[in-house]
């Protein structure tokens, strides 16, 4: 989908108030950090902000003004001491307890309450039980941000407001509704499930043999799991339904409510657990933003 053209350059002068729908995508959400960048570079004033999923985590991080903190620990961290922050739980619904992740966030982050943040913030998660998305504007930005990104069997639910919400890309993975209450003048949407880089069919190659040897991470969970050895484990198998079904579901939410402009992320930069590539999907980000911004005359 082309990033739509505004009527005229005039009301896109610098410090024009826009909105910021960012999307669900696994480690894809962290260009997402190099899309806000590019924005802020162009003299684009963010006044509001929702997110769901990993989108939620790089949002409410913008919003808490702690972007940049969080942008330099993730781009040190290796495959080996993202591995350490996952701390495996037996007996309960979902293989990774998460806390060990999300304190290690919060110690560069903060603690602070959503209702606090210097900019509006909206975490987007579901209430399985109700069967229906959760919009979340109050309460400790980490309980909100946990909730949004509890892929299910996989991370457990989180408890907020006393419902067991789980991954808000399950239902709403571009959370576009919930910005429409800001004053912005135009919103920015960005799409996590484009056209990939390279089409599916191609001929064997790297990338191929990128994907089977990250695909360890995957391993490692299925183990825990005590699932037995497999070409394609059950993890990722898992994260490629859901990459699909959150496809199809955002594709719907851009029809319905098409925003002024969006950057579209191809899907297949890099797998949904790689988060130690950190850099270089920030400078995705960034050049897909730019290149959108460029083609929209902003």
């Amino acid at each position: 989908m082309a990033a739509a053209a505004p009527e005229s350059t005039d009301s896109t002068a610098r410090g024009e108030p826009i909105a910021l729908a960012l999307g669900a995508g696994g480690a894809r959400g962290l260009a997402q950090i190099g899309v806000i960048e590019a924005l802020e570079a162009r003299g684009l004033r963010i006044v509001s902000v929702a997110g769901s999923s990993s989108g939620a985590l790089v949002g409410g991080v913008y919003a808490a003004g702690k972007l940049r903190e969080f942008r330099e620990g993730f781009e040190r961290l290796s495959r080996g001491e993202f591995l350490r922050l996952l701390d495996p739980v037996l007996g309960r619904p979902g293989v990774i307890a998460g806390t060990r992740l999300v304190d290690a966030m919060r110690a560069v982050v903060g603690d602070p309450r959503i209702e606090e943040l210097p900019v509006p913030f909206t975490a987007a998660a579901v209430d399985m039980e109700r069967q229906r998305v959760v919009w979340l504007r109050s309460g400790p930005l980490w309980d909100a941000l946990r909730a949004s990104f509890a892929i299910p069997g996989l991370f457990t639910p989180q408890v907020v407001h006393g419902r067991e919400l789980v991954d808000g890309g399950l239902l709403a993975p571009l959370p576009i509704t919930a910005t429409r209450l800001s004053d912005a003048h135009r919103l920015v949407a960005v799409d996590m499930h484009s056209r990939p880089r390279q089409p599916p069919g191609d001929p064997a190659d790297g990338r191929r043999a990128r994907a089977a040897h990250h695909s360890r991470l995957g391993r490692w969970l299925d183990r825990h799991l005590g699932n037995p050895p497999a070409e394609v484990g059950l993890v990722d198998t898992m994260s490629r339904a859901l990459d699909t079904m959150q496809a199809q579901i955002a594709r719907v939410q851009l029809a319905l409510d098409p925003p002024e402009l969006i950057i579209e992320i191809p899907r297949d930069v890099c797998q949904f657990y790689e988060f130690w590539r950190a850099k270089e999907l920030v400078g995705i980000g960034r050049e897909a933003a730019e290149k959108a911004l460029d083609l929209a005359g902003y």
